[in-house]
């Protein structure tokens, strides 16, 4: 079976994540939404209907049926998009979730409903409900491996799962509220403080004394310290010093220096606003606890300040003893209050060195991505 997750025209109402992603590669919970498609439905080829300038890393399959990439799956609309025939379109209500074809006849979707993504910021708001869907597929029939005496088991052990090659010693582990997933090869050192509903994925690292409340999800092989409480971090990236950081998102290959903190509530209390990149203006939101959003590659320096909901571009260099401002674009060098275009020669090599101490390439279509995003600085 093969399917083509769509970004359903709403490349830019994810920005800065989808300025390098489609919207289908998003990840919340466990998995990306990609990669939990092709676990609801095994031997299923995924490809993407995303921007021109991302095909080259994401390309489209042929003869698939195209999905919307705004859904998070549960196994009842998997199992109706394994099912639609040919020249049928499945729908909930007037939400579009699939077609086959032509997809002329309408159907409706019976089953559970699922997770929709409708703005940036369900990407932490809505990740608690992530999380418990992709705990209960992912550790379905299987057995955890032992968790070590050292540690303090707060709640029901069943809401614990540990992969094989996992390490946890001497930590606070709380499952009260939520499951917490330790997944192969990841590690939570000594002190640490963990709160479900939790995801600490393949190969990353909770370093010392963390303070980690949820629903936190760590993706692959990031490093993460300090207090972090209802933060999605993608893959790859750093925070690994101690500070604050709260109703967040990073990235890719972002790297917060040691004591950033950011702001997640206003001091009056107020609604928050934040940049919008379909209006590229500051709009408000119906939320009052917002953080940061930083786009892949970006980087802040020790001691940085952000205000509640900054959102920053996709290759930002950020340094400055002052608050930077709620939003910046794309390519920008931030050297105290002035602003420069972070050029693309320099930007390249500063990922290069990065993905190579992960060895991870920087391909052609890596480079393409960069072009574009230099030429244009969303």
């Amino acid at each position: 079976m093969k399917i083509n997750l769509d970004d359903h025209g709403l490349h830019l109402r994810f920005a800065p994540f989808t300025l390098s992603r489609p919207v289908g590669n998003l990840r919340m919970g466990i998995y990306t939404n990609d990669e939990r498609w092709q676990r609801l439905l095994p031997d299923c080829e995924v490809g993407f209907i995303t921007e021109p300038h991302l095909q080259a890393k994401f390309p489209a399959l042929d003869d698939a049926i195209r999905v919307n990439a705004q859904l998070i799956p549960n196994e009842e609309l998997a199992a109706s998009v394994f099912a639609l025939e040919e020249g049928f379109s499945l729908y909930a209500g007037d939400l579009f979730i699939a077609e086959h074809g032509s997809g002329i006849t309408k159907i409706q979707y019976v089953g559970a409903a699922p997770i929709v993504l409708e703005h940036r910021w369900d990407i932490f708001q809505k990740n608690e409900a992530a999380i418990e869907l992709d705990f209960y597929l992912i550790t379905e029939d299987r057995t955890s491996e032992k968790l070590s005496k050292t540690n303090t088991l707060i709640g029901p052990k069943e809401l614990l799962f540990i992969e094989e090659g996992a390490t946890v010693e001497a930590c606070t582990l709380n499952t009260t509220h939520g499951p917490i997933y330790i997944g192969q090869d990841a590690e939570i050192m000594e002190g640490s403080m963990i709160r479900g509903s939790f995801v600490l994925c393949e190969g990353a690292v909770v370093k010392m004394g963390a303070k980690i409340y949820g629903a936190t999800t760590i993706g692959p092989h990031c490093r993460v310290g300090g207090e972090v409480s209802n933060v999605v971090f993608f893959a790859y990236s750093n925070k690994g010093h101690d500070g604050f950081l709260g109703n967040a998102v990073l990235g890719e290959w972002c790297n917060l220096g040691a004591d950033t903190n950011s702001s997640n509530l206003k001091n009056n209390y107020s609604l928050v606003s934040s940049y919008n990149y379909e209006t590229k203006e500051i709009t408000p939101s119906d939320l009052q606890f917002m953080g940061l959003c930083m786009g892949d590659h970006s980087k802040s320096a020790i001691n940085t300040m952000f205000n509640t909901a900054t959102v920053i571009g996709f290759a930002v260099n950020v340094f400055s003893d002052a608050f930077p401002p709620k939003h910046l674009p794309s390519f920008t060098w931030l050297n105290g209050k002035e602003q420069h275009a972070y050029e693309l020669p320099k930007a390249i090599q500063a990922a290069e060195a990065m993905m190579e101490r992960r060895h991870v390439e920087f391909t052609d279509a890596d480079r393409q991505i960069y072009e574009h995003l230099a030429k244009t600085r969303p």
